[in-house]
């Protein structure tokens, strides 16, 4: 079993440095400032976020873009609070904007995307933008896109996500967790082999996404509406899918505000990867929670047998230099370098956490905007 365990922390080792090396390859797209040639239709799918919707529509209208450029679907996926306050708030305010309020026409298991095919039939744009209704988009985050689709000329682009800055634990351990997440997305671009994006961020154009009918398939997975077009995006179009890296396109989220929603948050995202077809997704999802479990069991094993220590120290060592050098990398892109002071003590935990997240994936259903979910 020794050698078995040493044999996945070397895997392990050259697995996240490959991802460092894809990482650097990315190229960081500085602002050229290029004339607005693009027209947008930014999806907002939302349920009961109407303490959120005023900073998220107040940064869109604060975007260096033509309004007559862009439009805003609001796609209402059953919500009871005062949104419709806020919205016609917003539109008496910004009357220049077009924006438009939509139900969600629910057909499937998924209603997120649901609400994203639903958002498609009634956009005017040839460029779809996602988001989320608790994000907060950047200036510039438009004219970055449009600067991309000129030089590049993708059919689907993938942005940065980043957390908005708090001063708690457990801002700190789910950040260093996303940060590693982030990495690893940037890194997998780099390889020329995308496994990871996140739906808060994503530019797409609407006729490829109508050909490949990119939900067809895992509309009974809840959530994944990223991840499998990715996928799809991917498979048909390798060279065409790419990766914007710059701080100035990328959108400000917010954690979750409890451990039982991160929680909730972690099953949610562990119970659509078995669903996915991505060959390297899936065999760096199993390395690294063999990796984690190894860790985990050896230090178990040390508590009787003295000699396993050895080993527990080790694993844990190599895995926290690796891991330090691409979290590092990334928490600089996205100056969320605080953070780091945390980076040991949550190492120590985080194998724990992974095996118990894994774990409880198996029989435990997620809670996901007031509604529960089967895996």
């Amino acid at each position: 079993m020794m050698y078995f365990i040493i044999c996945i922390a070397v895997v392990y080792f050259l697995l996240i440095s490959s991802l460092i090396i894809g990482f650097d390859k990315v190229e960081i797209t500085k602002n050229k400032k290029i004339s607005p040639k693009n027209s947008f239709s930014i999806v907002i799918p939302f349920r009961n976020e109407a303490k959120n919707l005023p900073v998220l529509l107040n940064s869109i209208s604060n975007l260096q873009y033509p309004k007559n450029f862009f439009e805003i679907l609001l796609i209402n996926d059953d919500s009871s609070d005062d949104f419709k306050t806020i919205i016609n708030e917003f539109k008496i305010l910004n009357k220049t904007v077009n924006i438009q309020l939509i139900e969600n026409e629910r057909k499937t298991h998924s209603p997120k995307k649901d609400a994203i095919v639903t958002a498609v039939k009634h956009s005017k744009f040839e460029w779809l933008v996602t988001t989320d209704a608790d994000c907060e988009v950047p200036q510039n985050w438009l004219l970055l896109f449009n600067q991309f689709i000129e030089e590049k000329k993708p059919f689907f682009i993938s942005a940065p996500v980043k957390f908005k800055t708090e001063n708690t634990f457990l801002f700190h351990f789910q950040n260093l967790n996303f940060i590693s997440l982030i990495g690893s997305t940037i890194g997998g671009f780099g390889l020329k082999k995308p496994f990871m994006c996140n739906g808060a961020n994503l530019c797409y154009k609407k006729d490829i996404f109508i050909c490949l009918n990119a939900f067809e398939g895992n509309n009974n997975i809840a959530s994944g509406d990223d991840v499998f077009l990715l996928e799809k995006m991917n498979e048909s179009y390798p060279n065409k899918t790419l990766y914007l890296k710059s701080n100035e396109a990328t959108v400000v989220t917010k954690t979750e505000n409890s451990w039982k929603h991160f929680l909730h948050q972690q099953l949610r995202w562990t119970s659509k990867s078995t669903a996915y077809s991505n060959i390297f997704s899936k065999f760096t999802g199993i390395v690294v929670l063999l990796l984690n479990a190894s860790i985990v069991l050896t230090a178990i094993l040390s508590l009787s047998q003295s000699n396993n220590w050895k080993l527990f120290l080790m694993l844990l060592l190599q895995k926290m230099i690796v891991d330090f050098v691409l979290i590092y990398k990334t928490s600089k892109f996205i100056t969320a370098k605080k953070t780091l002071n945390y980076f040991f003590l949550i190492s120590l935990l985080y194998p724990f956490f992974v095996v118990f997240i894994a774990s409880l994936s198996l029989f435990k259903r997620f809670e996901w905007k007031g509604r529960t979910f089967k895996k």
